[in-house]
């Protein structure tokens, strides 16, 4: 059930308004999770549930066309993260690979949509080491973000129960 919560909750996070500097959406942590937590073949859950997002967003709250192309590779993305949460944490579960995970998932969004914006959009940036220089660049400020937010959302999502049922055996043992 916590998995579907924090599919819930990385969709909250990004309709829900909050200032252009926080910039923290839940997704990341949410996505890894559900991969550790649920089986694979449920993987299509959070990437209909995060695309139907990026639906309304794109559609409704900004008044952009919505062009499918312009998504496949972010719910692409989805779908991998959902994958490595799943080949990483599903098994066994260590800090070392919450970390892992944590690193891996929001450092492969920003290299990979940040090469496809260098790509798509030579009007914006050249076609050149300078322009994807540049493309990089003008994503850092989101990619720390998202760091961050994967960060704390996998730490509470993974950690919490933990430290829970360390705290259990501790009380079983002292009653014991």
């Amino acid at each position: 059930m916590a998995a579907f919560l924090l599919i819930v909750a990385a969709v909250l996070s990004r309709v829900f308004p909050h200032p252009a500097w926080l910039n923290f959406t839940a997704v990341g942590g949410a996505l890894l999770y559900f991969g550790a937590r649920r089986p694979l073949r449920q993987i299509w859950i959070p990437v209909a549930a995060l695309a139907a997002t990026d639906f309304y967003l794109t559609a409704f709250f900004y008044s952009y066309p919505f062009h499918l192309s312009d998504y496949f590779l972010t719910w692409a993305w989805y779908a991998a993260v959902v994958a490595l949460g799943y080949v990483l944490l599903s098994r066994k579960t260590t800090v070392s690979r919450v970390v892992a995970g944590v690193a891996v998932a929001p450092t492969s969004f920003f290299l990979i949509t940040n090469f496809a914006a260098w790509a798509a959009q030579p009007q914006i940036y050249p076609r050149s080491i300078a322009g994807l220089t540049l493309s990089y660049a003008a994503g850092l400020p989101f990619y720390r973000n998202d760091v961050v937010s994967t960060a704390i959302v996998a730490a509470m999502a993974f950690g919490l129960p933990a430290m829970a049922h360390q705290m259990a055996q501790r009380h079983q043992t002292a009653s014991a």
